[in-house]
C-alpha cells in the first residue's frame, strides 16, 4: 500500500474536484467514483529504494563482522549484548540488549550506513520485543545520528516514533530528511536505565524515500459572540453565519466557540440549554458542513440522561457527528452549575490527518494536550470562553503542535508548534484563515525535532508527591 500522504491527496482531489460535478449523480455512482479514486492511489507500487535491511543474526561475532558495533559511553554502564534465536521475525535471530542488573546501564547496537545524500528523505523502521522494561517509550529508543564527511554530527539526531503494535512486537518507523552535510548515518538501537529489562531488535530497514508531498489544510477560526439572544437557536445561527463565510473561503475545517447554544443567551446556564447529540445544534452545523464539504468544531451544552456535559463536537464534511469530547477539567463555576466532567481524551481521524479537541479550562493543564499529542493528533482545536494566551502558546510549544482556538474574552488565534501567531480573527464577527502544511516539520537548530524528542525524554514514571 502507498503512504497515507497520497491517500490524503486523492481524498482532497475528490472533495475539491469531484463533489461540485457529481452532486446531481446517483448515490451509487458517487460511491463507485470514491472507491476507484482511493483504489488507484492506494495500490500504486511503493518507490522506496532500500539501502539496508537485516532480519537474520546468528552470533555476536558475525554481527560484529557485518559492521554492528556494541556501543556504550563508558564500560561501567555498559549493558549486555547478545544474539538470540527466539523470538525473532523474518530470518533466524535478533539483536539483544540486557540491563545487566545495572540501573545506569545505557548502550546500543550501532550500524553505520554510508552513501547518504544530504537533503534526501529516508524511511527507517525496525521492530522490538521487550521483557521487564517498565517504561519502553523512555528506555527503548531507535535513533538516526547523521554524520558528515569527518564523521562528526551533521545535524541533530532523529528519534524514531512508535508505529503499529504487532502481537508482542512493537514497530518504530518514521520519515526523515537528511541534513545537507550528511554523508552517512548511525542506525542506533538502544536500551537504557533498565536494570532487569531486555530488548530484542529485528526487521531493521533503511530506505531512500520520495520527497513527501505537501499536505495542506485550510484552517479557520472565528471571532463571534452573540448578544442579547432569547433562544439557543438564535445564538447558534449567529455562529453559522460566520461558518458560512469560512465555507465560502474554502476552509477544510473551522473552529467555533465554546457553548454556542449558551453564549449570548440571557440568564441561562448549561443545564438550561443542554441538548442531545445528535440534536438541533449539530443538525444545523451539519447543514453548513454538508453544504461546503467542510469539517466544523464547536462546543455546546450536552444532555445525556441525567448528566449535563460541556462537549466539543466534530462535524464531518457530510454533516455527520464524527466525534465528541466532553470537557475533562471543569472550573468551579461549571461544577456549581451541575455540569459533569468527561473522562477521556479521544482523537479523531479526518481525511487530512488526526485532530484532537480541548475546551477552555483544559488549557490550564498540561495533560490534555499531551494526551492528544501522544495519540498522534496533528492539530488541536480549542473552543474557549476566556483564559491565558501564554498558556495556549505553551501547550503548542511543549507538544510541538498547531493549536487553533476560538474565544470570547480571549483572542481567536492559530499558533504554530513554536507558539508563533499565524493568524488572529480581530474583527467581531470575523474569521482568520491559514493554510497549514501538516507534512512540514519544525525542528529547532540546537535541539532537533522536539515533538519526537520530547516523547522519548519525558519521565512519567516518577510519582508526584500529593498526586499519587
Amino acid at each position: 500500500m502507498f503512504s497515507g500522504n497520497l491517500l490524503y491527496e486523492a481524498r482532497k482531489l475528490f472533495f475539491r474536484l469531484y463533489i461540485p460535478v457529481i452532486r446531481s449523480f446517483e448515490k451509487g455512482t458517487v460511491f463507485i467514483m470514491v472507491i476507484i479514486t482511493v483504489f488507484m492511489v492506494s495500490e500504486l507500487p511503493a518507490s522506496d529504494t532500500v539501502l539496508f535491511y537485516a532480519d537474520t543474526f546468528s552470533s555476536v561475532e558475525e554481527a560484529t563482522a557485518a559492521g554492528w558495533v556494541r556501543y556504550s559511553q563508558r564500560d561501567e554502564i555498559r549493558p549486555g549484548f547478545f544474539i538470540t534465536d527466539l523470538p525473532s521475525i523474518g530470518g533466524k535471530g535478533s539483536l539483544g540488549i540486557s540491563g545487566a542488573s545495572n540501573s545506569s546501564s545505557n548502550g546500543c547496537w550501532r550500524k553505520t550506513i554510508t552513501g547518504i545524500k544530504g537533503g534526501a528523505w529516508y524511511r527507517f523502521e525496525a521492530m522490538y520485543h521487550s521483557r521487564m522494561v517498565l517504561l519502553p517509550r523512555y528506555q527503548i529508543i531507535a535513533r538516526l545520528d547523521w554524520r558528515n564527511s569527518e564523521d562528526k554530527r551533521a545535524g541533530q539526531p532523529e528519534y524514531v516514533p512508535d508505529g503499529e503494535r504487532q502481537g508482542e512486537w512493537q514497530q518504530v518507523t518514521g520519515l526523515f530528511r537528511a541534513p545537507e552535510q550528511a554523508v552517512a548515518v548511525y542506525l542506533e538501537l538502544h536500551l537504557r536505565f533498565s536494570d532487569q529489562g531486555t530488548v530484542l531488535w529485528d526487521g531493521i530497514r533503511l530506505a531512500e524515500a520520495t520527497t513527501p508531498p505537501e499536505r495542506k489544510v485550510r484552517v479557520g477560526t472565528v471571532n463571534c459572540y452573540p448578544r442579547d439572544m432569547t433562544t439557543s437557536a438564535g445564538s447558534v445561527e449567529e455562529f453559522c453565519k460566520v461558518a458560512e463565510n469560512a465555507g465560502k473561503q474554502g476552509c477544510d475545517i473551522v473552529c467555533l466557540g465554546e457553548g454556542i447554544n449558551l453564549a449570548g443567551v440571557n440568564g441561562k446556564i448549561y443545564p438550561d440549554v443542554a441538548e442531545s447529540i445528535p440534536g438541533p445544534t449539530t443538525e444545523r452545523l451539519g447543514d453548513i458542513a454538508r453544504k461546503w464539504k467542510m469539517y466544523i468544531v464547536a462546543a455546546l451544552g450536552e444532555r445525556d440522561g441525567h448528566a449535563v456535559y460541556n462537549t466539543a463536537v466534530l462535524i464531518d464534511r457530510w454533516g455527520r457527528v464524527a466525534g465528541r469530547y466532553r470537557k475533562v477539567h471543569l472550573p468551579r463555576e461549571e461544577i456549581e452549575w451541575g455540569v459533569t466532567p468527561g473522562e477521556s481524551y479521544p482523537v479523531f481521524d479526518t481525511d487530512f490527518g488526526r485532530i484532537g479537541m480541548m475546551i477552555c479550562w483544559d488549557v490550564q493543564y498540561a495533560e490534555p494536550a499531551r494526551a492528544l499529542t501522544f495519540q498522534g493528533a496533528e492539530m488541536i482545536f480549542v473552543p474557549i470562553w476566556g483564559g491565558n494566551v501564554t498558556l495556549t502558546q505553551a501547550r503548542a510549544i511543549e507538544n510541538q503542535i498547531h493549536i487553533i482556538s476560538s474565544g470570547y474574552t480571549i483572542a481567536s488565534t492559530i499558533y504554530d508548534p513554536w507558539g508563533n501567531l499565524l493568524a488572529e480573527a480581530k474583527e467581531r464577527p470575523g474569521l482568520a484563515i491559514v493554510d497549514i502544511n501538516l507534512n512540514e516539520t519544525h525542528p529547532e537548530p540546537w535541539l532537533g525535532n522536539m515533538r519526537h524528542r520530547f516523547y522519548r525524554e519525558l519521565r512519567t514514571d516518577i510519582p508526584v508527591p500529593g498526586l499519587e
